[in-house]
C-alpha cells in the first residue's frame, strides 16, 4: 500500500472517529485558519478532567491551589517541548494571541530612537503594535511584497533591514505564515536581521497548526501561538513566547495581582516576578490551560510532519482543479491570488469568482450562497489589509486620500469612493479535511459556469 493510500485512509478514520459531526450535520467546513476544529477525544478528556478533582486558584499553597499550579506547569512544559523550546524560552500564557501580541506593543522599549520595521503582510493584531511605537515618537516602516507570488521582496527588506543602522531598540515582525495567502515566509529572515542588531517578533498563529516550528533551529526573540488555531479548543488561549535572553527588555509599565513578588502601599514600589509569571496578569485560566497537554497529545499521536503532507497533498489537488475550471468560452472561473507552486505555502487560498466576462462576483453573494449550501468559507479582509491592498492595487495616494477626507469609513464605504475592489474569499484546509469537501466547494463553483455578473 502506498503512503498516500495509507494517508487517505488513515485521515478518512480520523475523520469519522474524532469529527464525525460535520457529516452528521452535512457541513462543508473549510474555514480551518478562521478556526480549526477540535476532535472529540480533547472535549472527552478535557470534561473527565474536570470531574476529577477539586481545583483552586494558583495564586496559593492550598491543596486545590497546589494541584491546579502542577497541572498548569504540565501544560506549560508541554507547549515548550512542542517547539522545542524549554531551554531558552520562557511561556507565557494569554487569552489569545492577540493577547499576546499587545504584551509586545506595550512593553518593547520604544522611543524615538526606536523603529518598529513590518512586512505589509501582517494580521492587525501585528500592525496596532504600530500605533505603541509612534505614541513613544519611535519610526514606523513597512516593508513591500512582490505583487506577483505575494512573498517577501528579498531587495527592499534588505536594505530596510540595513538602513537602520543608527537606531538603538529595533523591532522586526513578521508573519512565518501568511493568514490570507498561506504562504510561508522564509524563516531565515530571523537570522539575517538579529545579525543586523534587530529584534524579532514571530506571528506563528498560522504557520504551527500544520508545520514545525523548531526554537532550537530558529531563534525568533518573541513568538505568538493561538492554541485554538492548532487543535481547535480552548477558544481563549494563547502564549508569547520569549526568548529568555531578552525577557529583561520588554519593560512593563504596571503591575497586576500575580505579577509582582513584592509590593508596598506606603512607599509605592514594588519588584515584578522574574519569570513567565510578569506577564500573566491576574488568575490563570487554570482549569483551561491543562485542555492544551490534551491537544498537543493529539497533534503528536498523529504527527505535525504527518499533518504537514496531508495538507501540502489537499492543497495540489485543490488548486489544480480551481485551475481547470473554466467558463465554455475558456475564461477562468477563479482568480488564485499568491505563488503559482504550493511548495513554499500551506493550505490557505485567497481567491475570487470570475463571471464569464472576467468580472469578479461580490464577495458577499459568493459567500451568501455558499452559506445556503451550508459551506463555510471566509470573505473581507481577514484583518489583513496589506494583503488586500496588494491584491486590488491601491495605491498610497489613494489611500491617502480617502483616510484624510473621512472621520470613519469601511471597506464599502472606501468601494464607493475610490471605484477599486476590496476583499477576497478565503479557503483553508486542517487536519480535518477530506476529498469530499474539495470537490463539494468546486461543485459549487461549478454552479458559477457561464454566469455574468448582474
Amino acid at each position: 500500500m502506498s503512503e498516500q493510500i495509507e494517508d487517505e485512509l488513515f485521515f478518512s478514520e480520523l475523520r469519522k472517529k474524532e469529527f464525525s459531526r460535520i457529516d452528521e450535520n452535512d457541513h462543508c467546513y473549510l474555514d480551518y485558519t478562521g478556526g480549526n476544529l477540535y476532535p472529540q477525544s480533547l472535549i472527552k478528556k478535557h470534561f473527565d478532567y474536570l470531574n476529577l478533582e477539586v481545583y483552586g486558584n494558583p495564586h496559593s499553597g492550598n491543596p486545590t491551589s497546589q494541584l491546579s499550579t502542577d497541572k498548569v506547569n504540565e501544560a506549560r512544559k508541554k507547549v515548550l517541548n512542542f517547539f522545542n523550546a524549554e531551554e531558552n524560552y520562557y511561556c507565557v500564557f494569554t487569552s489569545n494571541a492577540s493577547a499576546a501580541l499587545q504584551i509586545i506593543g506595550e512593553c518593547y522599549p520604544f522611543d524615538a530612537q526606536s523603529r518598529f520595521l513590518l512586512t505589509a503582510d501582517n494580521h492587525n493584531s501585528v500592525n496596532g503594535i504600530r500605533e505603541y511605537c509612534k505614541a513613544k515618537k519611535g519610526t514606523v516602516k513597512y516593508s513591500l511584497l512582490n505583487y506577483e507570488d505575494l512573498h517577501i521582496n528579498k531587495q527592499v527588506l534588505e536594505k530596510e533591514l540595513n538602513d537602520s543602522e543608527y537606531f538603538s531598540n529595533k523591532l522586526f515582525a513578521f508573519p512565518a505564515q501568511s493568514n490570507v495567502s498561506g504562504v510561508k515566509h522564509d524563516l531565515n529572515w530571523i537570522k539575517i536581521a538579529q545579525e543586523k542588531g534587530w529584534d524579532v517578533l514571530l506571528d506563528a498563529a498560522a504557520f504551527v497548526p500544520s508545520s514545525t516550528l523548531d526554537l532550537k533551529e530558529h531563534h525568533p526573540d518573541f513568538v505568538s501561538i493561538s492554541f485554538y488555531k492548532i487543535f481547535g479548543y480552548p477558544t481563549g488561549l494563547g502564549c508569547l513566547l520569549v526568548r529568555k535572553n531578552k525577557f529583561n527588555k520588554l519593560k512593563k509599565p504596571w503591575f497586576a495581582g500575580g505579577t509582582v513578588s513584592l509590593v508596598s502601599v506606603q512607599y509605592e514600589s514594588y519588584f515584578l516576578a522574574n519569570d513567565h509569571e510578569r506577564f500573566e496578569n491576574g488568575t490563570v485560566d487554570y482549569l483551561g490551560i491543562p485542555a492544551i497537554s490534551f491537544g498537543i497529545d493529539f497533534i503528536n499521536e498523529i504527527g505535525i510532519q504527518r499533518i504537514k503532507t496531508r495538507i501540502k497533498s489537499l492543497a495540489n489537488y485543490f488548486k489544480t482543479r480551481v485551475e481547470n475550471l473554466k467558463h465554455s468560452n475558456g475564461e477562468a472561473m477563479i482568480k488564485l491570488f499568491g505563488p503559482s507552486v504550493i511548495k513554499h505555502k500551506g493550505g490557505t487560498f485567497i481567491l475570487n469568482f470570475r463571471d464569464v466576462n472576467g468580472n469578479i462576483f461580490a464577495f458577499e453573494n459568493v459567500e451568501d450562497l455558499a452559506n445556503k449550501n451550508k459551506i463555510s468559507i471566509r470573505t473581507g479582509c481577514f484583518c489583513n489589509p496589506g494583503i488586500d491592498e496588494v491584491n486590488n492595487c491601491l495605491t498610497t495616494d489613494e489611500l491617502a486620500k480617502y483616510f484624510t477626507s473621512h472621520d470613519l469609513g469601511n471597506y464599502h464605504d472606501m468601494i464607493q469612493f475610490l471605484g477599486k475592489m476590496r476583499g477576497a474569499i478565503r479557503v483553508s484546509l486542517g487536519v480535518a479535511t477530506v476529498q469530499k469537501d474539495l470537490d463539494r466547494f468546486l461543485e459549487f463553483v461549478s454552479t458559477f459556469k457561464d454566469k455574468t455578473v448582474e
